[in-house]
């Protein structure tokens, strides 16, 4: 089937892309692992041609696009509404392309002035929530490689604050000392509950801590998938030290998939906290069709 528009989420990782069709439906989907860190501006319209192509026709298709597609280092530069704002706070940019089956627009981001902060992506999500929960008040949790706490209030990103919680993770399970011990399988949960629970206490030892799990690995043997589940505690428990203003008394939801959203869900249970969870996808293409609507 050919597409009547195509929704894409493209960020530094992968591309998730949506062929829409005439009545609202998903025909079709797809997705890649050339996000925006393995593309320069030229790579862009090859690889969204390679996945967009079974359901493009004769005549230009309407593209929209959010995430890292948009930054500096992107497709094109979209520019940031400032908080507090709508979601969608501005227009889409248009993005340039060779094949005349492409029409192609990409949605801004949302930063913040002070403290100094951005988001691409997650504030279609945002958006994507909201046209499901209009009335919503309270905090947005979206877990990632960049964690983002937003605050939301009569249908207004208010303030959010990033974390690099994932991103840290990453690293020092790769490049630092530490990917000695965690190298296996496993998990231990009683070991993240209470690695984040000390973190969430003691967020000063952070540093020392982090080099006991590879001093026990050397000393006592510790088991990767528990050294694996006490850096993912300590970190989470770091985060969730710094981001108490946004969640402590406050309506909580969890955007994205189970495997980042239930540690999550785990840790702020333990401080008494029942947080909604929502599937990020799905409220990605449910963002992306809002503001396609809201162009119509």
């Amino acid at each position: 089937m050919i597409a009547s528009w195509i929704a894409a989420d493209w960020g530094t990782s992968n591309l998730r892309l949506w062929a829409i069709g005439p009545e609202g439906e998903v025909i079709g989907r797809a997705s890649s692992n050339k996000g925006m860190g393995k593309l320069d501006p030229s790579g862009y319209e090859p690889v969204l041609l390679e996945l967009a192509e079974p359901w493009l026709g004769r005549h230009a298709t309407d593209v929209l696009i959010c995430g890292m597609a948009g930054a500096r280092q992107g497709w094109v530069e979209a520019p940031y509404a400032a908080a507090p704002c709508k979601p969608a706070g501005l227009p889409p940019v248009s993005a340039p392309t060779d094949d005349p089956r492409l029409r192609v627009r990409i949605l801004p981001g949302v930063s913040q002035s002070d403290p100094a902060d951005v988001m691409r992506g997650e504030e279609t999500q945002v958006a994507g929530f909201l046209a499901g929960n209009p009335a919503f008040d309270g905090i947005l949790c979206l877990p990632g490689t960049h964690s983002k706490w937003v605050h939301v209030s009569a249908g207004e990103i208010v303030s959010f604050r990033t974390f690099m919680t994932g991103e840290l993770f990453s690293l020092l399970s790769s490049q630092s000392v530490l990917r000695h011990a965690l190298h296996g399988e496993g998990w231990d949960e009683s070991a993240f509950a209470q690695a984040a629970a000390v973190a969430m206490s003691r967020p000063e030892r952070l540093a020392s801590s982090l080099f006991s799990l590879r001093a026990a690995s050397l000393l006592t043997g510790l088991a990767p998938g528990t050294a694996r589940a006490r850096l993912s505690g300590t970190l989470i428990g770091l985060e969730l030290a710094a981001a108490r203003p946004y969640w402590l008394g406050q309506r909580v939801a969890l955007i994205g998939g189970p495997l980042l959203t239930e540690p999550y869900a785990k840790a702020l249970a333990a401080q008494g906290l029942a947080p909604e969870i929502h599937d990020g996808e799905n409220l990605a293409l449910a963002g992306l069709t809002a503001a396609r609507m809201a162009l119509a």
